[in-house]
């Protein structure tokens, strides 16, 4: 079982935080209040500023509740990064409300099932997608650039709504900040239902420890950061930092770190609805970005692009990654291309609002290759056997991993059961299969379902494409199992070829793949295809490949 240890110990800080008993909605008090007139987020010729967002989020806030929705009530945001996001976000929790995000990309039938799931009685869409909403019998339905006539347009509705927040009662441990979908890439999603202390909580931890800072309070009683930590080790310091976003806010890394933090840290957010390296990176070279953020697909385009290695991105001093875990190879080539910026892996989930553990972002610090971090604040993580039991197993031994803290799910939305078989005496079960080495630095080898059993022994996904991405005629590649009644289940692999190796063959990287490793681990099939598919956050969706094998 592991916690902040002295090897993981930010220097200055303390290993446990005191976090203000406030509402999610007062983290955006609290940084317009000291951040004012900085820019917030931007997008293309338009931008927010931190009090700009405040006075929107709070008409928002007051429209919603003279239309009668407040506490109790759930609006759903179905919308991709805009300048409506962050507005529609805070205003809908300063109302009393619960927040439901809802990827965009949903087919109709899917979207129409979780909307009926959390009970929405308010959707913000937009445009070229609002009619699939039609038939949902949701009362409210903001539509957000361009309403068709006779839809409720989102700025028109709040434009001449008062701009001071509403008073609201929140009890910050029972009433629900966030009713979030699992991404559903092993199944049907579930709603994880969030407290408004969760979110606040999973905010300053991430906040706190990425840029040295302990939480304080404000005259007002709004949470705000207080830097204690040295320019050397932190160089960001607050109110200066700036990044270009692609993480979809309507997933947790997004929400929390790439929206709630980026609001804590007074950061600018440049957002990019769509990714195109060599425009990423000529923003990024005239923006003069401080940080980097996104899920691993976005650096193994990045590293493709020739833009990425000719442009001036000296600014750079932070780049993080989550969502899945990077491959080792490349970590070695951004800290390549970066010698002096940290580099630092995280690792979450919804059930956890967001993350439980991040590699130290002080540059003293240790950051090892293949791991993702060390348990951030008031986090515990412990091992336990993949077949099942609560007892810790020792270090460097693989096991599922469990974690507890306060920012740890309530539980899932109508589905009890399933939240007994997760959370067991305040732990939860991830279903990942993760290692903590001797220091407490934890590695994800893969996930419990992706497990293949092999007559009898367990093969780990990950080990098979760590060695088949190494290969240069590689550009990315995924292993899944096929079913097989004499074996248990056959490795197989889906294989992206490099550019200039589109003549490898298939025996080739078998061969040199299987040279590696023992008999029971060998590929036993190798496929080519043009792209991995991958969630909007960067997960791989392994149940696709899965479903070319049958």
């Amino acid at each position: 079982m592991m916690s902040i240890t002295a090897a993981s110990h930010a220097p200055g800080l303390p290993c446990s935080l005191t976090y203000p008993d406030a509402p999610v909605g007062s983290l955006l008090a609290g940084a317009a209040a000291r951040y004012g007139d900085r820019v917030a987020f931007q997008h293309g010729e338009q931008h927010l500023t931190f009090t700009g967002l405040w006075n929107q989020a709070c008409r928002f806030a007051n429209a919603l509740r003279d239309r009668g929705i407040g506490q109790g009530d759930t609006v759903a945001l179905h919308l991709p990064n805009c300048l409506a996001f962050p507005v529609a976000y805070y205003g809908t929790l300063l109302s009393g409300a619960t927040f439901s995000p809802a990827n965009p990309l949903l087919p109709p039938r899917d979207l129409a099932a979780q909307l009926a799931d959390c009970g929405a009685v308010a959707v913000v869409t937009y445009g070229p997608v609002a009619k699939a909403l039609e038939g949902t019998g949701i009362g409210t339905v903001l539509v957000y650039q361009p309403a068709e006539h006779g839809q409720l347009d989102f700025e028109a509705f709040h434009a001449d709504s008062d701009d001071t927040p509403p008073s609201v009662s929140i009890d910050v441990a029972r009433d629900l900040a966030h009713l979030a979908y699992t991404g559903g890439t092993t199944g049907r999603s579930k709603g994880v239902r969030l407290t408004h202390r969760n979110v606040v909580v999973n905010t300053l931890q991430y906040a706190c420890w990425g840029s040295g800072c302990v939480p304080t309070v404000d005259d007002d009683g709004n949470p705000v950061l207080d830097q204690i930590g040295s320019e050397e080790e932190w160089p960001i310091r607050l109110g200066t930092g700036i990044g270009i976003n692609l993480t979809p806010w309507f997933h947790a890394m997004g929400t929390i770190g790439a929206l709630n933090v980026s609001v804590l840290n007074g950061g600018t957010a440049v957002v990019h609805q769509r990714f195109d390296p060599p425009s990423y990176v000529a923003d990024a070279e005239r923006l003069r970005v401080t940080t980097m953020g996104g899920a691993p697909a976005l650096f193994a385009a990045l590293l493709a692009c020739p833009e990425f290695h000719a442009g001036d991105l000296s600014s750079v001093r932070t780049i993080t990654s989550g969502a899945a875990p990077m491959p080792h190879e490349m970590i070695n080539a951004l800290r390549r291309r970066f010698p002096d910026a940290v580099i630092a892996e995280g690792y979450g989930l919804t059930e956890v609002t967001m993350g439980a553990t991040l590699s130290p972002t002080w540059r003293s610090g240790v950051r090892k290759v293949g791991a993702v971090g060390v348990p951030t604040f008031d986090t515990e993580v412990k091992i336990v056997p993949a077949e099942g039991g609560e007892e810790a197993v020792g270090p460097n031994v693989p096991g599922e991993v469990c974690i507890r803290g306060p920012q740890v799910m309530q539980g899932y939305h109508n589905r009890p059961e399933e939240t007994a078989a997760v959370l067991v005496d305040g732990w939860l079960h991830t279903g990942d299969i993760g290692v903590l080495d001797d220091d407490g630095y934890l590695s994800i080898v893969d996930r419990k379902k992706d497990m293949l059993l092999y007559k009898g022994y367990n093969v780990y996904p990950r080990e098979l494409e760590e060695l088949l991405i190494s290969l240069p005629e590689v550009a990315a590649a995924a292993v899944v199992g096929r079913r097989s009644p004499e074996a248990g289940e056959l490795p197989v692999a889906f294989v992206v070829r490099a550019p200039g190796h589109e003549q490898t063959e298939a025996e080739a990287l078998l061969d040199a793949v299987n040279k590696q490793v023992v008999p029971y681990k060998r590929l036993r099939e190798l496929h080519f295809v043009d792209a991995i598919p991958v969630s909007a956050a960067g997960k791989v969706l392994k149940r696709r490949l899965r479903e070319q094998l049958t």
